[in-house]
């Protein structure tokens, strides 16, 4: 759309009206301009109705916002007493008996691991982030933590191996305890969600299960591991004897 607009602008028109403006222009030319510039015209027009935008009630949609928003809220509370207080446990010993911790996930689970590794820098751990320019070597005194909804990321699952190869340890935080991720890790958590591949594929399933439609792909896994890593960091701040203060000393000051 936006191409052929900066066409029509900068090349179509100015060329129609040089050649309206030209002197001694062939007779023939002169008698198409009009027809060119009603063209130019229509296609101006046609594009505008085809870009409309939609008349809606925005006004209903704080409804829609709403209802996503408890979907999400009741998908969180269904799955907390889910979670395996041993796999929590076993959780933060391995983050805390690591030397560096790095975090790897992909999409919006990147996100998800990219907020929590801002919080361990804020407690004064020694976190990076995999795929940064300024992330060091993985040696078998550290740990990976993955964040994959599906468990068969490749580019996650990837990184797993190869912090097994070196000796080191993978967390592994997924829906699917039988995924290769899952498979790989040294401490696994479960988090439940409708990761991507739970789509129903006809339409009637969908509107059986309308949250889903609220939040599409992965986005209960994703919301559901940022809470849940919430939950880590505050039980990190309790076992490190740290607080507000000492976290907001390490916030960034370039900004």
């Amino acid at each position: 759309m936006v191409r052929k607009w900066n066409l029509l602008k900068f090349v179509i028109i100015p060329f129609i009206w040089g050649l309206s403006s030209t002197p001694n222009l062939n007779h023939g030319w002169r008698i198409h301009l009009p027809l060119l510039w009603d063209l130019s015209k229509q296609w101006v027009k046609d594009m505008i109705e085809t870009n409309k935008l939609k008349e809606t009630d925005f006004g209903e949609e704080s409804e829609t916002v709403k209802k996503c928003m408890v979907s999400i809220l009741d998908h969180v509370r269904s799955y907390i007493d889910r979670i395996r207080d041993d796999d929590i446990d076993q959780m933060i010993r391995t983050l805390l008996e690591a030397r560096k911790i790095f975090i790897m996930g992909a999409g919006r689970s990147g996100l998800v691991g990219k907020a929590f590794a801002m919080r361990l820098m804020h407690l004064d751990l020694n976190v990076n982030v995999v795929g940064e320019t300024t992330t060091p070597a993985f040696t078998d005194k550290d740990v990976l933590v993955t964040i994959s909804g599906s468990g068969e990321t490749n580019s996650t699952v990837t990184s797993a191996r190869v912090a097994k190869e070196r000796g080191g340890k993978v967390v592994a935080i997924t829906s699917y305890p039988s995924s290769t991720l899952a498979k790989l890790a040294d401490c696994l958590v479960i988090v439940k969600g409708r990761t991507k591949e739970g789509i129903p594929p006809s339409y009637i399933e969908r509107e059986l299960h309308p949250y889903e439609i609220l939040t599409p792909m992965g986005t209960l896994f994703e919301d559901c591991c940022m809470i849940f890593l919430e939950g880590i960091v505050a039980s990190l701040m309790d076992v490190l004897d740290k607080g507000e203060k000492d976290m907001k000393a390490k916030h960034a000051v370039l900004e």
